[in-house]
């Protein structure tokens, strides 16, 4: 079962990039963030006619999460806790495989910055909420995959050149903490299960040819539960995609579970 995360930074914009890579990898599952649209503009088609389901949870102009799946399943939207958080950055799936199903979170955690503001206290506050829903989802012994763009840089071996992040909430102490926190409740980075190599980054910034000088960051993680880290057989970081023209400024995550 190949599960991808990619932040596509508006699915519109990047539509055709994906159909592409939908069509080449054919993952069983992928999770989209910044789709840029609402549920009524999201190019559900041209998706449904490469034998995707689609579940969406759109906001114009920023934000949005998707989930598509080679299989149909159930779906809940928006991440528990606060009814008055109105930013589409949360969906969740059960999708029926092999095993029984597989819970799939598709998140995209705020970015925070600047720091010292009410936008780094909502950061805050949303690692809360989903470090709480976590810790229920946990207690459903299933295998569970919490993917997305973190906008967490867990450790320096995490940058290219960590200094460039010391006071960006990315990486603030602070955050990393909340992440361990995430970490601590039994789930699993998947990436660092399987290999501890520096250099791997799935974001690199459009400015001053950052991916050329390979100054990127490793923001974009999946999480996996003791049920789902068992059958855990590779992770690939499809770093090809940010040399297409015009990509995004991230790149697919995939893991395999056997």
């Amino acid at each position: 079962m190949q599960i991808v995360t990619w932040n596509v930074n508006s699915v519109r914009q990047r539509l055709e990039h994906l159909l592409a890579y939908l069509k080449d990898v054919h993952p069983d599952v992928i999770c989209l963030q910044e789709l840029k649209c609402v549920d009524e503009a999201f190019p559900r088609a041209e998706i449904e006619a490469l034998g995707y389901n689609c579940a969406v949870h759109g906001q114009k102009g920023f934000n949005g999460v998707a989930i598509l799946s080679t299989r149909p399943f159930d779906v809940e939207r928006g991440l528990p806790g606060d009814e008055s958080d109105v930013h589409s950055r949360y969906i969740e799936a059960v999708i029926p495989d092999e095993h029984g199903a597989t819970r799939v979170g598709c998140l995209y955690l705020p970015n925070g910055n600047p720091a010292g503001t009410e936008k780094y206290t909502y950061k805050l506050a949303w690692m809360d909420r989903l470090i709480r829903h976590a810790q229920h989802l946990l207690t459903y012994e299933e295998a569970l995959v919490l993917t997305g763009d973190f906008n967490v840089i867990p450790e320096p071996q995490d940058a290219k050149d960590p200094s460039q992040w010391m006071q960006d909430a990315l990486f603030l102490p602070q955050t990393r903490q909340k992440f361990r926190q995430l970490l601590n409740l039994g789930l699993t980075d998947a990436l660092r299960a399987v290999s501890d190599e520096a250099g791997l980054y799935t974001f690199w910034d459009y400015q001053a040819g950052a991916f050329q000088r390979n100054n990127g960051i490793r923001i974009d993680h999946a999480l996996l539960s003791g049920q789902a880290a068992d059958r855990l057989a590779s992770v690939c970081i499809d770093r090809s995609l940010r040399a297409a023209e015009k990509p995004s400024d991230h790149v697919p995550l995939r893991i395999t579970l056997n």
